[in-house]
């Protein structure tokens, strides 16, 4: 006797099938690979138990968008960097020119600390918790686009973001990893807090590091300064 799934459970399937088809195709990997001192950032994942190696499996994800919930969830889960107490995290609207940078971390945020972003339309809600979930206060910002937002951190070394083209050089100072078991469909947000200057070993990514759920890359597309000034001409 031939057992017939049912219909739902066919259709099920399919669409989870698409969608982890159209994550994955958004999230490829970077070409080439950024190198640099890779020992305490691959220490600190292999703790926590990720397979993730972190010299190869860099996504090539820049720009971000929410889930169709339009909230999102970002968590602090390391910071050492000597700058760490003076260095703010946030996004920014990603197609912009020069864009304005909507904080998300202050500096005084330490390990363990997270934040809920609740997207309504063009209106961003940043509500933040220290690491023994105590409230610590709500920001609203008008005129973020979720479809297509930028990590920034922004501190005594400068100002960085997650799409190389702004940086000095063009060059990577937040790298992205997918998460694996547990945190498959989480990613991983690695932060360089000054210029990269690899193989000084000062280049390390583990400045701060943030795990950030609910959210999905856009799919990436080669930018630069003059290509993005031209959207505006």
């Amino acid at each position: 006797m031939t057992t017939r799934r049912p219909l739902l459970s066919l259709i099920v399937v399919a669409v989870a099938a698409l969608t982890l088809a159209s994550v994955a195709q958004a999230a490829s990997p970077r070409n080439p690979q950024v190198p640099f001192c890779t020992a305490s950032l691959q220490t600190y994942m292999n703790g926590i138990g990720e397979t993730i190696n972190v010299a190869t499996d860099q996504i090539d994800a820049q720009v971000w968008k929410t889930t169709v919930s339009g909230n999102a969830t970002f968590t602090v889960m390391l910071e050492q960097a000597g700058n760490a107490a003076l260095n703010t995290i946030g996004v920014y609207n990603g197609d912009d020119a020069a864009p304005v940078l909507f904080q998300v971390f202050p500096g005084a945020a330490t390990q363990g600390w997270y934040a809920t972003l609740s997207f309504v339309g063009t209106t961003l809600t940043v509500s933040l918790f220290d690491n023994s979930s105590a409230y610590q206060g709500q920001t609203t910002y008008s005129g973020v686009n979720k479809s297509k937002f930028g990590f920034y951190l922004q501190g005594p070394g400068g100002t960085f973001y997650s799409q190389d083209f702004r940086n000095a050089g063009a060059k990577a100072q937040i790298l992205t990893y997918a998460g694996t078991g547990d945190n498959f469909g989480s990613w991983w947000q690695c932060f360089e807090d000054l210029p990269y200057a690899y193989p000084d070993c000062l280049t390390d990514f583990d400045d701060t590091v943030l795990f950030i759920e609910s959210v999905n890359p856009t799919p990436a597309l080669t930018q630069t300064w003059g290509g993005l000034k031209a959207l505006y001409r």
